[in-house]
């Protein structure tokens, strides 16, 4: 060719390589999945956006510097580590070979990983020489994952269906069996090939209630532990509950799903069971005119000791209605008379049946469910048959809980009299001797000693009127400090209502009463105007403390005494020391003022 046709010849087509590689990566960017490029050499010569979004990385293209791809790392689907030399891009590059659909592994810098679904052609000039390749490649880990999942989910129905401890089965509209599980399998002793692809009429021992079950299924109905019997390879005939439902179209019946229970042994024990009710009851019958009429609690029992039969009286001893077949006792509980557990094995029926005689009078008490207790009196007799053999008993318990209380209440009496008697002694042994002591003629003594007697005598009589358990407050200041005051209005007695407890009201009985026969002789109950107040609270910031006020106003001037009185001491030693409270008396020019602070524990009754 001449230089002139040189000259105006056509000028040369670029290839697609370089066609690509003109565009860069601004034409890339448009492309909505992530490209990249690798020339000749596989230097990663451009990319788009997506392209480093997905390695979490841009690589250096001005100069080139990486091979084959961009990402950090590369791996097989099965986590195996994919060196970049043999990736699909370089097998591109070294070999031409494109890639179709191929799964990569991509690891980011930061560790996070995902996989790639990659697409890659080999890039050619005029003379078929690879001059490059192109790599398209997108995201699919979030379609992985849900593949997974569905994976993970076949595979537990899958379990669920073959493992499940219930036997399954699936049958078809036209009564083939499809499917079943290893537990129906195994219940009715049958090989898979012995039972799946028959007809499930082979084995429903009751054609009427096959005929029915297929029925209701194809009329969309979901049948609830249905029973049915089923033939085993045995066979025998094992009962079983159906819990079943189909899939119906408009052309009918396609397929049903069923639940198969095998409930055979609790069949047999249920019509065990039953005879044994129908043999108890048929004893109870002969027996029930005679002893349903007796007052007394009476069972009985067959050898074993297995109750057979109880009245109502028996019911009501017990607390409950016992079971028949219980062992031994119609009682919950059982104790010995000083409350020492009594196993029913050991009881007074346990002996007559273990020992095969009488036994008379044995006492135990017996325990309710709601904790309540009954003493009785046991008298079991052997039941026996013509022959002589032991073939139960009979026991009837004589409830001796009123006896039992007589006993307590009689007992409970004399050690509260004695206790009584002991402390009112001791009482007015110390009261006579120390008002004898501080007495200065035997005129005072007497006066004194009669006055402090008095007020011992009627906190007696305040709790003799409620049996020695409680004293009300009011009552007790009212018949203490009353009789001294000669008009009304005099005292004023103000507090709420408070029972106090014997050993409480005869300390305040006695402390009160020094502090009036003290008003009357020299204080406000001297003069005809005086008055007193006695006030007291439980204070409502909570705390466990009554506080009592004692106030004289309008008598004679007070003056501390030179020396401390008996009185005094009476005083300090019955709010103190026997209840241990705190009194703090002070002789005020208008007049004494007593506070006593007391424990609230050391006051109450309890009835």
């Amino acid at each position: 060719m001449s230089s002139l046709q040189e000259t105006y010849a056509a000028p040369r087509r670029m290839t697609e390589f370089e066609a690509l590689l003109a565009a860069g990566s601004v034409a890339l960017d448009a492309i909505p999945g992530a490209v990249y490029l690798c020339d000749s050499e596989g230097l990663v010569v451009c990319y788009n956006i997506e392209a480093a979004a997905l390695w979490g990385r841009q690589p250096d293209v001005d100069p080139p510097r990486e091979y084959f791809c961009g990402s950090h790392r590369l791996y097989l689907p099965d986590g195996t580590l994919l060196p970049r030399s043999e990736c699909p891009m370089a097998k591109a590059i070294q070999d031409g070979a494109s890639t179709r659909n191929a799964e990569i592994v991509i690891e980011r810098p930061d560790g996070s990983r995902l996989t790639a679904l990659v697409n890659i052609r080999a890039l050619r000039d005029a003379q078929g020489e690879v001059q490059g390749a192109i790599n398209c490649f997108q995201d699919i880990s979030v379609r992985k994952a849900i593949e997974a999942e569905l994976a993970r989910q076949k595979e537990s129905l899958e379990d669920f269906f073959e493992n499940s401890a219930v036997g399954l089965h699936i049958v078809s509209g036209d009564g083939i069996i499809l499917r079943a599980n290893k537990a129906e399998l195994d219940m009715l002793g049958y090989a898979p090939e012995e039972y799946i692809g028959r007809q499930i009429g082979d084995f429903h021992a009751d054609a009427d209630v096959l005929a029915d079950l297929i029925d209701r299924l194809s009329k969309a109905e979901t049948l609830e532990r249905y029973p049915a019997r089923l033939r085993a390879k045995d066979g025998s005939i094992r009962d079983v509950l159906i819990t079943s439902n189909g899939r119906v179209d408009d052309k009918g019946l396609m397929h049903t799903r069923c639940f198969t229970l095998d409930v055979t042994d609790l069949r047999k024990a249920e019509i065990a069971r039953q005879q044994m009710q129908d043999d108890i009851e048929a004893s109870e019958r002969r027996l029930r005119e005679l002893l349903q009429a007796l007052p007394a609690a009476v069972y009985t029992t067959d050898a074993q000791g297995r109750i057979t039969f109880y009245n109502d009286a028996a019911i009501e001893l017990a607390g409950r209605r016992p079971a028949l077949g219980d062992e031994w006792c119609v009682s919950w509980r059982l104790y010995h008379p000083d409350g020492t557990p009594l196993p029913h094995d050991e009881c007074p029926m346990a002996v007559c049946l273990k020992e095969g005689r009488i036994v008379r009078g044995g006492q135990a008490i017996a325990e309710r469910p709601d904790g309540s207790r009954v003493p009785f009196m046991a008298y079991p007799t052997p039941l026996r048959n013509a022959e002589g053999q032991l073939v139960g008993a009979v026991n009837m318990l004589v409830d001796i809980s009123s006896h039992k209380q007589a006993e307590a209440r009689q007992k409970a009496l004399i050690d509260e009299l004695n206790h009584r008697v002991k402390n009112t002694l001791a009482t007015v042994q110390s009261l006579a001797r120390r008002s004898a002591r501080h007495a200065n003629n035997l005129q005072e003594f007497g006066a004194t000693f009669d006055a402090r007697i008095l007020a011992l005598a009627r906190a007696h009589d305040l709790l003799s009127r409620r049996y020695w358990v409680a004293v009300a407050m009011q009552s007790l200041v009212q018949d203490i400090v009353a009789p001294y005051a000669d008009t009304d209005g005099r005292v004023r007695a103000q507090g709420p209502a408070l029972d106090l407890n014997p050993r409480a009201a005869l300390s305040l009985a006695m402390a009160l009463n020094e502090l009036v026969t003290n008003a009357a002789k020299y204080g406000a109950l001297s003069v005809p105007h005086g008055s007193i107040s006695v006030h007291w609270e439980m204070p409502e910031d909570g705390a466990a403390t009554m506080r009592l006020d004692w106030v004289e106003e309008g008598g004679p001037p007070v003056a501390v005494p030179p020396r401390r009185g008996f009185g005094t001491v009476l005083l300090e030693r019955c709010i103190d020391r026997d209840l241990g409270g705190r009194c703090d008396l002070r002789f005020d020019t208008r007049g004494v003022r007593c506070r006593m602070s007391i424990p609230h524990a050391q006051l109450v009754a309890h009835e």
